[in-house]
């Protein structure tokens, strides 16, 4: 059986999965080596330990402990983040800043003797210094204040900066291409409470830079004399002049290109360990979740959309709705699949006036590339389509309500009388629109309307846009009744007796 198994995992092996493995074993081992260097690997070495079994429980169908650690890890993650905060923004910081280094990069410039010069100098007059030399990372997001200077390297501007009459003396002084760039920075302190103890603020603060980049920190001690370097998390003391210009020396022959690609063939046969494991991990967990096994076969229902409809056509009626699409593949490629990405999508270029069938056939089903569509029901959708053109649609204002008593209605004009619309071929000759209801127990006098259309079936707007409609109602007021004066009543009476 494991014969078979292994034939059929050689057979089925494509390039896609090959690359897949060589992604996730140079993650795994960028991890690694990461964890090597990082205060809390042991906490990480538990994260895989968990993760190896929750592995374990996929691959050999342990259902309550997969579902057990599948909350676990959901819950972790806000954790992972606030443990490793510290050592995840060094590795992100240095991943976005990495690049190649060229061959034809020009050699840095080591100003080695004046430094050392200096250096010497200001330890045996016990002057506080703290020098730092530039490597390859960025050092701007960890430095604050600071003053430019961009001047030549010599061991009289070196005592000068740290003299303690100079206002920036406490501060550090960056170099960088064998010039003085800033100084008066200030550093980060390191937080590594082993570390630093019994250490003043300028080994801590050179300890920490030294922890977020690949800069060499040189600190002299105002109190003892005594010079230390500080790089990559480690700080240590130097001895004597020899020291201390083989340690300068050593940091430029790192940044030299020759000494570059001496590292990049070194990191070839370079732990060997983290490499092996990786690779392991890497194939273990795409046999879990990437080898393609037996093919299943999975149906869902999804609504028929169109595409390519012209935009003076209409779908009057159709059946179905909604389509039974059933796809096949491996169980891992249904696991990754995202449902909402699969359609029914119908082209519409060929669209025609009146009933029409179209099939339905794999070609209309939108899906993953490793996922086969087997079956469509129904697989034939039925659809009555017209065309739309220009029609001349009467207007009629629409009221509600009534006029005060003492108005009279003369008269309602609408402007314009007909307006364009969109109807099918089919419709009737005498098309009308109405407007929004006007409120007439709302008037008092002649009124200027601005009502919106209402809109009708089987009229459409063209460009989707109500035409704008006028409407002025007309209105004047009742004459007041004629009522007889006392005098001319006697007269009045006197006239129908005769």
């Amino acid at each position: 059986m494991m014969k078979e198994y292994l034939l059929h995992l050689v057979n089925n092996i494509r390039i896609s999965d090959i690359l897949d493995i060589g992604v996730i074993t140079l993650l795994i081992y960028v991890i690694l080596t990461w964890m090597k260097k990082t205060a809390s690997r042991f906490v990480f070495f538990g994260i895989i330990i968990l993760s190896i079994i929750y592995t374990a429980a996929r691959f050999f169908h342990m259902y309550l402990t997969e579902y057990v650690l599948r909350g676990f890890f959901a819950v972790f993650l806000i954790a992972l983040l606030i443990i490793f905060q510290e050592d995840l923004r060094r590795f992100f910081e240095r991943l976005a800043i990495w690049r190649p280094r060229s061959r034809e990069r020009a050699s840095v410039a080591s100003p080695t003797e004046p430094l050392v010069t200096a250096i010497m100098r200001l330890a045996r007059k016990r002057r506080g210094a703290l020098i730092i030399i530039k490597g390859r990372d960025h050092l701007d997001r960890h430095l604050e204040g600071g003053v430019a200077l961009d001047g030549e390297v010599s061991t009289a501007l070196i005592e000068s900066l740290f003299d303690t009459n100079s206002p920036g003396h406490d501060g550090a002084v960056v170099i960088d291409n064998g010039r003085a760039k800033l100084f008066s920075c200030h550093l980060p302190l390191s937080r590594n409470s082993v570390k630093v103890a019994g250490l003043g603020l300028r080994h801590t603060a050179a300890l920490g830079l030294s922890e977020l980049a690949d800069a060499l920190c040189i600190v002299v001690s105002e109190e003892r004399g005594t010079v230390s370097v500080a790089m990559n998390g480690a700080i240590r003391t130097l001895v004597n002049t020899e020291d201390i210009e083989g340690e300068i020396d050593a940091f430029y022959r790192l940044q030299s290109p020759e000494r570059a690609e001496k590292g990049r063939r070194l990191r070839v046969t370079a732990n060997p360990w983290e490499k092996g494991i990786a690779l392991g991990l890497a194939a273990v967990l795409w046999l879990a979740f990437g080898f393609q096994t037996e093919s299943i076969r999975r149906d869902f229902t999804i609504p028929v959309s169109y595409r390519n409809l012209p935009v003076n056509w209409i779908i009057e009626s159709q059946d179905p709705r909604e389509a039974t699409v059933s796809l096949m593949g491996p169980k891992q490629a249904f696991d990754l699949f995202d449902r909402n990405t699969l359609r029914v999508i119908v082209d519409m270029s060929d669209i025609r006036e009146g009933n029409q069938e179209i099939p339905l056939t794999s070609g209309s089903v939108e899906h993953p590339s490793n996922l086969t569509v087997v079956d469509i029901q129904p697989a034939i959708l039925t659809l009555t389509a017209h065309e739309l053109v220009p029609r001349d649609v009467s207007v009629r204002v629409q009221t509600t309500g009534t006029l005060r008593e003492d108005l009279v209605l003369e008269g309602i004009e609408v402007s314009p009388e007909k307006v364009k619309m969109l109807a099918t071929r089919q419709s009737d000759d005498d098309l009308r629109i109405v407007t929004e209801p006007v409120a007439l127990d709302a008037i008092t006098e002649t009124t200027r309307l601005s009502p919106g259309v209402v809109q009708q079936a089987g009229l459409f707007f063209v460009d989707r846009r109500p035409p704008p409609i006028t409407v002025i109602v007309k209105v004047a007021r009742k004459a007041p009744p004629v009522k007889n004066t006392p005098e001319e009543a006697p007269a009045a009476a006197g006239e129908n007796m005769e």
